[in-house]
C-alpha cells in the first residue's frame, strides 16, 4: 500500500506542477465564466435604435407599435414608393409598409432595409401587428373592449411533484433537463479527458523503457492502480478549482452587471411577445414571476448531494474506464495501434452521450433506468436523471453496481497490463489479448 501511495504522489505532483495545468486551471473558469456573461456584455454593447417608418395603406394599424430599446416608429404619410426612395432623408432605417387589404385584412407586410434589422426586432414587429390584429378582429366580431382585454391573460403552468408523504414541490422542467445535460456533458468530458491521460502516460513510459526500471521495485498492479488514483486526484483537483474559481467570477460579474442583465430579460420577454411592453395602457398580471420561479428553483437545489453523486460518479466511471486505458496503453508501442481498442472500450460511453436528450425527454422510462443501471453507462445517464429526482434504492443499486463493476474491470485490466507493459515490438491482437487474460501466475 506505501509503494501505491508513493506513486499516487509522483504521478499527482508531476502533473500539478506542470505549466499546462496551471494555465488551464485559470482559464477554464474564465472560459466558462465569459460563456455565462459575454452574452450580457454583447448585448449591451451591441445596442442600437433602428427608426421604422410606417406605410399603413390598410389604416388598420395606427396604435399597434410601441417604442423600445431597440425600435422607435414613426407615421409616414407618403407612398411607399416614395418613402423607399427618400427613407435616408427621411431619417429612417426601416420601411414597414403594409398594403391595403385584399379582402379583409392585410395577410403580408414587407419590411425594406439596406441591412438585416435582426431576427429578434422582426418578431417584436410581428407580434404587435398579430396582437393587434387579434383585437380587430374581435371588436369586428362585437366583442366588448372588457373581454378583449381580458382575453390577453395568458395561461402559465406550475408543475408540481407530489411526494408519498403527499408534500408538494413546485419543480422547473426545463431547469432540471439542462441541469441533467449538463451534468452529463461534464462526466463524460472528463472521464474521457483523464481517462485518455493514463493511456498515454502508460505508452510514454513504457516506450521510452522507465517502466522497466520502476517494475524492479513494484508490482505491475500497483503501478496501474497508482497511476490511475494519481490522475484522478489531479482531475479532482482541477474540477474543484473551476467550480470555486468559476463560481466566484460569475457572482462577482453578476453583482456588476445586475441592472443590464434585468434589463436585457425584460426586453426580451417583450420581444417574443411573452409579457407586454411597459408603456402600453394594458394592466399585466405580474402574480406569476417566471424570473422569480427560476430563482427559488435554484435555491432549492440540494446541491451537496449533487456535488457528492457528480464526485461519485466521475470517480467510480474514471477508475472503471482509466482501468481500461491503462491496459490499451499497456499492449501497444505508440498512439496509432491504440485506435483499434478504444473504440470498442468506448462505445457505452458514446452511447450514453448520444442518449443524453433521450434520458432527459424521458428520465423514468426503462431505457433510462438501465442505461444508469449497468455500469458502463451509468455515470452519464445517471446524472442526468439526478436533476429529475431519483428513487434511492435505484440511486443505492447503480452506485453498487458501479463500484462491482471496477473492481471487475481493474482484475480485467490487470491481467492484460502485467504482460503487455513488457511486451515490445509486437502489435497486439485481440487473440493475443485473450491469451494475457488466461495467464496464471
Amino acid at each position: 500500500m506505501n509503494k501505491i501511495w508513493l506513486i499516487i504522489q509522483r504521478e499527482y505532483l508531476t502533473r500539478v506542477k506542470k505549466k499546462s495545468f496551471i494555465i488551464m486551471t485559470i482559464l477554464g473558469p474564465l472560459l466558462m465564466a465569459t460563456v455565462i456573461i459575454a452574452p450580457v456584455f454583447i448585448a449591451s454593447w451591441g445596442d442600437e435604435v433602428k427608426t421604422v417608418g410606417i406605410v399603413d395603406d390598410s389604416g388598420f394599424f395606427k396604435t399597434a407599435f410601441k417604442d423600445n430599446k431597440h425600435l422607435t416608429f414613426k407615421e409616414l404619410h407618403l407612398d411607399v414608393s416614395d418613402a423607399k426612395r427618400d427613407r435616408e432623408k427621411l431619417g429612417c432605417d426601416i420601411i414597414l409598409y403594409i398594403p391595403e387589404p385584399a379582402y379583409i385584412y392585410p395577410k403580408t407586410i414587407f419590411l425594406f432595409s439596406d441591412k438585416s434589422i435582426g431576427l429578434s426586432n422582426k418578431s417584436y414587429i410581428k407580434n404587435a401587428l398579430n396582437s393587434d390584429l387579434r383585437e380587430l378582429r374581435l371588436r369586428k366580431a362585437g366583442v366588448s373592449p372588457e373581454v378583449i382585454e381580458s382575453a390577453k391573460t395568458s395561461i402559465n403552468i406550475k408543475d408540481i411533484t407530489l411526494s408519498e408523504s403527499g408534500s408538494e414541490k413546485e419543480r422547473i422542467s426545463e431547469l432540471e433537463y439542462a441541469l441533467g445535460i449538463v451534468l452529463g456533458v461534464l462526466i463524460y468530458f472528463f472521464i474521457f479527458l483523464f481517462g485518455t491521460q493514463v493511456m498515454r502516460g502508460v505508452i510514454e513510459e513504457k516506450t521510452s523503457r522507465i517502466i522497466e526500471v520502476i517494475i524492479s521495485s513494484v508490482k505491475p498492479f500497483q503501478l496501474m492502480m497508482g497511476k490511475i488514483v494519481g490522475i484522478a486526484l489531479v482531475g479532482l483537483t482541477q474540477f474543484t478549482l473551476w467550480v470555486v474559481l468559476t463560481g466566484g467570477i460569475v457572482f462577482a460579474m453578476q453583482g456588476v452587471f445586475s441592472n443590464e442583465v434585468e434589463q436585457i430579460k425584460t426586453q426580451q420577454m417583450i420581444q417574443t411577445g411573452k409579457v407586454m411592453d411597459p408603456s402600453s395602457s394594458v394592466n399585466i398580471d405580474r402574480s406569476f414571476d417566471k424570473t422569480t420561479v427560476v430563482f427559488e428553483a435554484l435555491m432549492s437545489i440540494n446541491y451537496t448531494a449533487l456535488i457528492l453523486s457528480f464526485l461519485f460518479y466521475f470517480l467510480f466511471g474514471y477508475l472503471i474506464y482509466a482501468a481500461l486505458f491503462a491496459s490499451i496503453g499497456s499492449a501497444v508501442d505508440n498512439d496509432a495501434d491504440t485506435q483499434q481498442f478504444v473504440l470498442p472500450v468506448t462505445v457505452p460511453l458514446i452511447i450514453s452521450i448520444a442518449s443524453l436528450q433521450f434520458i432527459a425527454n424521458n428520465p423514468d422510462g426503462p431505457a433510462s433506468f438501465w442505461l444508469s443501471i449497468i455500469p458502463f453507462t451509468s455515470p452519464v445517464a445517471m446524472m442526468v436523471r439526478i436533476p429529475f429526482g431519483v428513487p434511492w434504492w435505484q440511486v443505492a443499486l447503480s452506485m453498487s453496481l458501479l463500484v462491482l463493476g471496477f473492481l471487475a474491470t481493474t482484475a480485467f485490466a490487470a491481467k492484460i497490463y502485467r504482460v503487455g507493459i513488457l511486451m515490445y515490438g509486437k502489435k497486439p491482437t485481440y487473440k493475443e489479448l485473450w491469451k494475457w487474460l488466461r495467464y496464471k501466475g
